[in-house]
C-alpha cells in the first residue's frame, strides 16, 4: 500500500488515543495515586500543578519542531519516550525514594506528551486534506475523551482493585503503570509502521533559522500588542479560577476519610464516578454547549455559560456538609458539576479562538493555549494549602468566593455578536487538548 495514502481510520483514533493518556496520567491519576500513598494534600496539589509547565511554555519551542525533523518523527519519537517514563514510575513506586523519582518521570512524560500535541496537531494538518480534516475533527475528539475514560476511570479502578486484592499499594499502582508502559510501546510500534508518510512532512522550514527567529519574535511581539491584551489575558487567567483549584481537591476528597471531611470512597469508586460518571458528563456539556453556542453565537452565551462553569461548584460545597452515604447522590453531585463545567468551558474555547483572529492565528492560539495552562497552573499550586488550613467545607466555600472574579469579568468582555454562529466555527476540545 502506498503510505502516502494509507487511510486515516488506521491511524487517528490511535493517534488522538494515545495523545489522551499520558495528560490524564500526569494531571489526574497522579494526583489519585499520591493521594493513596498517603502524601497530603498541600504535596499533592503543589508537585502535581508544577507538572503543568510544559503545556505553558509549549508555545516557545512549538517552531522547533516544525524546523527540525518529520511531524512523524517527532510522534513516534514521543510514544517512545512517554512510554519509557510510565515503566520509569512504574519501577520506581515500590522504593524509597519513590516520590522524587516518580515526580521526574512525570516531568519527562509531561514535557514528551506536550511535544506530542504538537507534531500530532501539526501531522493531522499535514495528512488530510480540509475535507478530511473537517470530517475526522469529531473522530479525533470522541478518542481523545474515551482516552480520559480509560485513564481516570478504567485505570484507577483497576488500581482499585489490584490494591484490595493484593494489599499493597505500591504494589497495585506499579502494576497499573507497567500496564499503561505496554500500551505505548505498542502504540510506538503500530505508528513506526503503521502512520502515512504525507508528502509535505518535510521536517524542513522554508526559511532560514535566524528568519523564523525573527518571524517567532514578531509574534509574540504582534499577541501582546493586540488591542484588548489586558482584558484578555484576565478573562484566560481568570474564568477557570475556582475550577483550577476545585480540580486539584475533587479525587482527594472523594478519598479523605468523613472523619477528615472527605467521603471516604474507595480507590475504584473515584474510578467510576469522577473517571467515568464525570468525564462523560464533561463530554456532554461540552457538546450541548458546542451546538446551542453555533445558533446564537458566543456573545449570546457567554453569561450562561459563565453561570454553568462556576455555579455548580456548590455540589461539592454540598457533598462537603451532607457527606451523604448514597454512592448515588455522590454521582449525581460529580456528574451535575462537570456538565456545567464542559457546558462553560464552551466560551472559553471560542473566546481563544476569537481573540487569535487575524494574522499569526495558529501561533496566537498556541500562546493562548499555554496562558490557559498557567491559569490552571497557579491556583492548583496554592489549593492543596489552603484546604489544610480551611477544611473541605470552608475550601468549598472560598472556592464559591473565588468564582466571583469570573462573573466580574463578563461584563467587559467584547465580542462580535456573530462569532460562533454556524460558520464551521471549531467546537471546544476539538483544536485543543490541553485541558481538563
Amino acid at each position: 500500500m502506498n503510505q502516502s495514502t494509507r487511510s486515516p481510520w488506521s491511524w487517528i483514533p490511535t493517534l488522538y488515543f494515545a495523545e489522551g493518556l499520558p495528560y490524564v496520567a500526569v494531571m489526574t491519576v497522579s494526583v489519585i495515586m499520591y493521594k493513596r500513598f498517603g502524601l497530603s494534600n498541600t504535596e499533592i496539589a503543589l508537585y502535581t500543578s508544577w507538572l503543568y509547565l510544559p503545556w505553558v511554555i509549549k508555545p516557545f519551542w512549538s517552531p522547533f519542531v516544525d524546523i527540525l525533523r518529520t511531524k512523524r518523527w517527532w510522534i513516534i519519537s514521543m510514544q517512545l519516550l512517554i512510554g519509557a517514563g510510565l515503566a520509569g514510575v512504574a519501577f520506581t513506586l515500590p522504593t524509597p525514594f519513590y516520590l522524587q523519582a516518580s515526580l521526574a518521570f512525570f516531568w519527562l512524560m509531561a514535557f514528551s506528551s506536550a511535544t506530542h500535541d504538537i507534531a500530532a496537531d501539526g501531522f493531522y494538518m499535514l495528512a488530510l486534506d480540509d475535507s478530511q480534516q473537517s470530517f475526522f475533527v469529531g473522530i479525533r475528539s470522541t478518542f481523545y475523551r474515551l482516552a480520559s475514560i480509560t485513564g481516570q476511570g478504567l485505570l484507577v479502578v483497576l488500581a482499585g482493585f489490584l490494591e484490595k486484592s493484593t494489599g499493597k499499594i505500591p504494589y497495585a499502582w506499579s502494576i497499573t503503570f507497567f500496564i499503561l508502559a505496554g500500551l505505548f510501546l505498542t502504540f510506538f510500534v503500530y505508528h513506526r509502521f503503521v502512520l502515512p508518510y504525507p508528502h509535505a512532512d518535510t521536517g524542513k522550514s522554508a526559511h532560514t533559522p535566524q528568519e523564523v527567529m525573527t518571524e517567532f519574535g514578531n509574534t509574540f511581539k504582534s499577541f501582546f500588542t493586540k488591542k484588548g491584551i489586558g482584558l484578555a489575558i484576565a478573562f484566560m487567567l481568570l474564568y477557570r479560577l475556582a475550577e483550577a483549584m476545585l480540580v486539584k481537591l475533587a479525587s482527594p476528597f472523594l478519598l479523605d476519610s468523613r472523619d477528615m471531611g472527605g467521603l471516604g470512597l474507595h480507590t475504584s469508586e473515584v474510578g467510576i464516578t469522577y473517571g467515568t460518571v464525570g468525564v462523560i458528563a464533561l463530554t456532554l456539556g461540552g457538546i450541548i454547549g458546542g451546538i446551542v453556542a453555533s445558533r446564537q453565537g458566543l456573545k449570546f452565551w457567554l453569561w450562561p455559560m459563565a453561570l454553568a462553569i462556576t455555579l455548580p461548584n456548590a455540589a461539592y460545597l454540598l457533598l462537603a456538609y451532607f457527606q451523604p452515604d448514597s454512592f448515588i447522590w455522590v454521582n449525581v453531585a460529580v456528574a451535575v458539576e462537570q456538565l456545567g463545567y464542559g457546558f462553560g468551558f464552551t466560551a472559553y474555547m471560542l473566546y481563544l479562538i476569537y481573540f487569535s483572529q487575524g494574522e499569526h492565528k495558529t501561533a496566537h492560539y498556541s500562546i493562548c493555549t499555554g496562558i490557559m495552562a498557567l491559569g490552571m497552573m497557579l491556583p492548583g499550586m496554592a489549593a492543596g494549602w489552603i484546604q489544610e488550613q480551611l477544611g473541605y467545607q470552608h475550601f468549598f466555600i472560598f472556592i464559591m468566593i473565588a468564582t466571583i472574579p469570573t462573573l466580574l469579568l463578563i461584563p467587559f468582555m467584547k465580542v462580535d455578536k456573530d462569532f460562533g454562529k454556524s460558520k464551521k466555527t471549531p467546537m471546544p476540545g476539538e483544536e485543543v487538548t490541553t485541558e481538563q
